[in-house]
Protein backbone atom coordinates (compact mmCIF):
# COMPACT_ATOMS: atom_id res chain seq x y z
CA UNK A 1 0.00 0.00 0.00
CA UNK A 2 1.49 3.63 -0.99
CA UNK A 3 1.59 6.58 1.32
CA UNK A 4 -1.78 7.95 -0.12
CA UNK A 5 -3.72 4.66 0.48
CA UNK A 6 -2.45 4.64 3.75
CA UNK A 7 -3.87 8.53 4.20
CA UNK A 8 -6.64 7.90 2.83
CA UNK A 9 -8.17 4.87 4.95
CA UNK A 10 -6.62 6.51 8.44
CA UNK A 11 -8.63 9.75 7.53
CA UNK A 12 -11.65 7.27 6.60
CA UNK A 13 -11.55 5.75 9.83
CA UNK A 14 -10.98 8.59 12.03
CA UNK A 15 -14.26 10.19 9.65
CA UNK A 16 -16.32 6.68 10.64
CA UNK A 17 -15.37 6.99 14.39
CA UNK A 18 -16.38 10.36 14.86
CA UNK A 19 -19.73 9.82 13.54
CA UNK A 20 -20.85 7.48 15.95
CA UNK A 21 -22.31 9.41 18.93
CA UNK A 22 -24.63 10.84 16.12
CA UNK A 23 -26.28 7.04 16.01
CA UNK A 24 -26.13 7.24 20.23
CA UNK A 25 -28.57 9.73 20.39
CA UNK A 26 -32.15 9.21 21.37
CA UNK A 27 -36.02 10.70 20.01
CA UNK A 28 -35.72 13.41 22.04
CA UNK A 29 -31.79 14.56 22.26
CA UNK A 30 -32.03 13.78 18.31
CA UNK A 31 -34.68 16.34 17.87
CA UNK A 32 -34.68 20.29 18.67
CA UNK A 33 -37.23 22.18 19.45
CA UNK A 34 -37.19 23.87 15.98
CA UNK A 35 -37.15 20.52 14.11
CA UNK A 36 -33.83 20.59 12.45
CA UNK A 37 -31.17 18.46 14.08
CA UNK A 38 -28.07 20.48 14.56
CA UNK A 39 -26.16 17.38 13.35
CA UNK A 40 -28.02 17.88 9.51
CA UNK A 41 -26.63 22.00 9.70
CA UNK A 42 -23.51 20.85 11.22
CA UNK A 43 -23.02 17.92 8.42
CA UNK A 44 -24.14 19.72 5.65
CA UNK A 45 -21.79 22.68 6.18
CA UNK A 46 -19.07 19.81 5.92
CA UNK A 47 -20.67 18.54 2.64
CA UNK A 48 -20.61 21.84 1.02
CA UNK A 49 -16.61 22.43 2.35
CA UNK A 50 -15.58 19.19 0.80
CA UNK A 51 -17.67 19.77 -2.26
CA UNK A 52 -15.96 23.15 -3.28
CA UNK A 53 -12.93 21.98 -1.92
CA UNK A 54 -13.37 19.28 -4.46
CA UNK A 55 -14.54 21.20 -7.25
CA UNK A 56 -11.75 23.89 -6.20
CA UNK A 57 -8.96 21.08 -6.61
CA UNK A 58 -10.34 20.02 -9.85
CA UNK A 59 -10.44 23.02 -11.29
CA UNK A 60 -7.04 23.72 -10.59
CA UNK A 61 -6.09 20.72 -12.42
CA UNK A 62 -8.14 21.52 -15.18
CA UNK A 63 -6.46 24.37 -15.47
CA UNK A 64 -2.81 23.09 -15.39
CA UNK A 65 -3.39 20.40 -18.14
CA UNK A 66 -5.06 22.77 -20.59
CA UNK A 67 -2.29 24.95 -20.45
CA UNK A 68 0.23 21.75 -20.63
CA UNK A 69 -1.62 21.24 -23.63
CA UNK A 70 -1.27 24.09 -25.23
CA UNK A 71 2.50 24.88 -24.23
CA UNK A 72 3.22 21.59 -26.34
CA UNK A 73 0.56 22.08 -29.44
CA UNK A 74 -0.16 25.65 -29.26
CA UNK A 75 -2.24 24.81 -32.62
CA UNK A 76 -4.89 23.19 -30.51
CA UNK A 77 -5.60 25.75 -28.45
CA UNK A 78 -9.34 26.30 -29.57
CA UNK A 79 -9.89 22.64 -29.04
CA UNK A 80 -8.44 22.55 -25.82
CA UNK A 81 -10.09 26.17 -24.31
CA UNK A 82 -13.30 23.84 -25.59
CA UNK A 83 -12.52 21.40 -23.64
CA UNK A 84 -11.60 22.72 -21.04
CA UNK A 85 -14.70 25.28 -20.44
CA UNK A 86 -16.85 21.95 -20.82
CA UNK A 87 -15.18 20.26 -17.79
CA UNK A 88 -15.05 23.76 -15.97
CA UNK A 89 -18.76 23.85 -16.37
CA UNK A 90 -19.48 20.22 -15.70
CA UNK A 91 -16.96 20.42 -12.24
CA UNK A 92 -18.68 23.41 -10.86
CA UNK A 93 -21.98 21.33 -11.13
CA UNK A 94 -21.22 18.98 -8.77
CA UNK A 95 -20.47 21.70 -6.39
CA UNK A 96 -24.34 23.60 -7.13
CA UNK A 97 -25.59 19.40 -7.05
CA UNK A 98 -24.30 19.71 -3.70
CA UNK A 99 -25.69 22.93 -2.85
CA UNK A 100 -29.17 22.15 -3.69
CA UNK A 101 -29.26 18.61 -2.48
CA UNK A 102 -28.65 20.37 1.35
CA UNK A 103 -30.88 23.00 0.64
CA UNK A 104 -33.64 19.85 0.17
CA UNK A 105 -32.56 18.29 3.28
CA UNK A 106 -33.15 21.14 5.34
Amino acid sequence: MGRKSVLLLVIAGILLVCVVPVFAQGEAAAAPAEGKSQWLIIASAFGMALAAAGCGYAQSRALAAACEGVSRNPGATDIIRLFLILGLAFIEFLALLTFVVILMLQ
